[in-house]
């Protein structure tokens, strides 16, 4: 039996009359690495915060390794690491004491060489004042903070803001792959799409603090669909596909949005509307994103859009 290692049940956030987190009912599950997407303002610090215990919610609740995150308990935190949005580090310090400082909550399970072999893996002086550093930098020192406890469940928020891409892709495919080798959890959210496709194996899609998705990436991928039917005279006036998101429509063409339509549904739905030929456009997950989390009806900003 698989352990879930982080739960939600109705998890709820207010902030006035402001809903950040509506009733978030999640589970993920033991040895996962797992991309928690959405679109800016869709909630997902807020829920991060709240998992952590770091907010208290207006309803709801979240457990993390079997414990109430509104009363983790040192040893349950020692098993946690975390890296907050933004990489806010005491600038006052430096590398060489933020270390001293961080590993003195964890006595038993810092891993000295890890810790050390990141910050020559990314080429950073120990005595530098953090303030001192680049965002890039205090990215990498964050990194490996959080890294060198050997931390059983990793929430990474945003982790790789202000890496270069040719470093955000050494530390996605090397650092999570080391510690996947040793069976963590990883959830990690971010607003590039294609570090959540390289690496993740399982998706969350949070909109407007509303869960939309929890799947394997797979699942994900097979279920968003975007489809051109071509007709030989005029669009049909009513589309009552099964599983529609969008409908664009021009002269002689459809474009349509699907999610979790067969394609031998498609397929006979095109031949009742006579349409004269179909295909399935093959769509990235950053394109599968925007269309699934699109609103409906969206308002064109820009005048090429209407060309």
């Amino acid at each position: 039996m698989i352990e879930t290692v982080l739960e939600t049940e109705g998890l709820t956030k207010y902030y006035g009359s402001t809903l950040a987190v509506d009733h978030l009912d999640l589970k993920i599950p033991q040895g996962c690495i797992c991309g928690f997407v959405g679109r800016n303002g869709a909630g997902k610090t807020t829920a991060i915060k709240l998992m952590l215990g770091l907010l208290r919610p207006t309803a709801g609740s979240s457990r993390l390794l079997g414990c109430d995150s509104q009363q983790l308990k040192p040893a349950i935190r020692q098993r946690i690491g975390y890296v907050t949005e933004g990489h806010r580090l005491f600038r006052w310090m430096s590398i060489a004491e933020l270390e001293k400082f961080q590993r003195s909550f964890f006595p038993k399970q810092w891993d000295d060489k890890f810790f050390a072999d990141m910050i020559e893996y990314f080429n950073l002086p120990r005595r530098r004042k953090i303030k001192h550093l680049s965002n890039g930098e205090r990215a990498q020192v964050s990194l490996a903070l959080a890294l060198a406890p050997n931390p059983e469940l990793l929430i990474m928020d945003d982790p790789t803001l202000g890496l270069d891409a040719a470093i955000r892709r050494q530390f996605l495919e090397g650092m999570i792959e080391l510690i996947m080798r040793q069976g963590r959890t990883v959830l990690f959210s971010s607003h590039i799409l294609g570090d959540v496709e390289r690496v993740s194996d399982r998706i969350v899609v949070i909109d407007k603090g509303v869960l939309r998705a929890n799947c394997s990436l797979e699942e994900f991928r097979a279920a968003v669909k975007k489809v051109i039917l071509s007709f030989a005279d005029s669009t049909p006036a009513e589309v009552d596909i099964d599983g529609l998101l969008h409908c664009r429509r021009s002269e002689k063409e459809l474009e349509l949005i699907l999610v979790s339509t067969t394609d031998d549904h498609i397929g006979k739905w095109a031949d009742r509307t006579g349409a004269e030929r179909y295909h399935i456009v093959k769509m990235n997950l950053e394109d599968q994103f925007i269309e699934f989390t699109a609103p409906p009806g969206r308002k064109k900003l820009f005048r090429w859009e209407e060309i």
